[in-house]
């Protein structure tokens, strides 16, 4: 299996100050590729997200220690997701070749097995640079999240150092509050709870 962390000597923070990351409240960056669903390789966009919240989930690589960890809890729990009218959509930079032969190699052997989440190919690069977490050196895109909304805005974006995954707990906690406030036009408690804080 390869390193999530190629190189440390160069940390995430560094190299982020030199690209542009899409500010939260200002329009998702538009995107198409082709990616794995239901193991087949179809073309997807982002433009059918629209109408739902969408997490967009940026990882290193293919065969790494730490992306299956978190990328199997993000499928194995979609239900919740897609009860709050939400769907994850996890991208590497490796072909969708490489995401096919993970997908396909059994979990004991350090593959992902069946996957319930679109795993989205992004070989050019043209998407992780749009959104800003592109190792430029090394090629590969940060462990980025973005919660995108029903109108493709986004609302959310966390960056994590290469060895600390996400937590789905905090993710659907996320969906969840963009839910409340948009439902009620409120600021939401941390929660979220059934009760409303007015400015």
């Amino acid at each position: 299996m390869n390193s999530c962390c190629a190189e440390r000597s160069e940390t995430p923070r560094s190299l982020l100050m030199q690209q542009l990351i899409p500010a939260v409240s200002r329009p998702a960056p538009p995107w198409s590729a082709i990616a794995i669903i239901d193991l087949k390789m179809q073309e997807l966009l982002s433009q059918h997200f629209a109408g739902k919240y969408l997490i967009l989930l940026f990882y290193p690589c293919d065969f790494s220690f730490t992306c299956p960890t978190e990328l199997i809890q993000f499928s194995d729990r979609i239900a919740e997701f897609r009860a709050l009218g939400s769907e994850v959509v996890a991208v590497s930079t490796d072909s969708e070749f490489s995401h096919f032969a993970w997908v396909t190699t059994p979990r004991k052997q350090g593959g992902l097995g069946e996957m319930k989440i679109p795993l989205l190919s992004d070989k050019s690069h043209q998407i992780a640079r749009d959104y800003g977490v592109l190792n430029e050196k090394q090629g590969y895109a940060y462990r980025a999240l973005f919660v995108i909304d029903r109108q493709q805005i986004i609302r959310h974006v966390t960056i994590n150092d290469q060895d600390i995954p996400r937590s789905v707990d905090e993710v659907l906690r996320v969906i969840k509050a963009c839910c409340f406030v948009d439902k009620n036009g409120s600021l939401c408690p941390y929660g979220p709870v059934p009760t409303t804080i007015t400015p």
